[in-house]
This record gives structure tokens, C-alpha cells and sequence, in this order.
């Protein structure tokens, strides 16, 4: 009896393993994938697109600063022009 009982008990352990997932189950798995799948898409062009808004900041700012130091320059180089005796003829 015990041993009936074992290989009834273990044909069912095997039934139940070998049914695998429902369709439903896998459906439902293949969604999870897919939306995994889309969410890092959408975080990579997120990440893509802030990249790209921080180097053009990076360059406005670049340019601005190189356009003040330039004003800046021209300002000093007319006023030591101005102390040295105006413009030459």
C-alpha cells in the first residue's frame, strides 16, 4: 500500500509539473515582457532626448560666455585706447 500510494503520489507530482502554465498564463508573461521591453525603450529616448537638452544648454551657455568675455575685451581694449590718446590717424 505504501508503495502504491508513493507512485500514486509522484504520478501526480509529475501530471502537475508537466502541465505547465495555462495560455492565459503565458499571455499574460508575454505582456509583462513586452511592457518591460517598452518601458526601457521609453527611458533610453527619455535619457537620449536629456542628453541632447543638456549639450545644447551646454552650448548656449558656452556661446553666451564667449560672447561677454568678447564684449568684455573690446570694452577694455577701446577704454586702454582712450587713455593712450584716442585713435590713430
Amino acid at each position: 500500500m505504501k508503495k502504491v500510494l508513493t507512485l500514486v503520489a509522484f504520478a501526480g507530482m509529475v501530471t502537475f509539473v508537466a502541465c505547465g502554465p495555462s495560455a492565459e498564463e503565458k499571455a499574460a508573461m508575454e505582456k509583462k515582457k513586452q511592457d518591460s521591453i517598452a518601458m526601457v525603450e521609453k527611458a533610453k529616448a527619455d535619457s537620449v532626448s536629456a542628453a541632447m537638452a543638456k549639450m545644447e544648454q551646454a552650448k548656449q551657455d558656452s556661446i553666451a560666455k564667449a560672447m561677454e568675455q568678447m564684449k568684455a575685451d573690446s570694452t577694455a581694449k577701446a577704454e586702454e585706447a582712450g587713455k593712450k590718446g584716442g585713435k590713430k590717424k
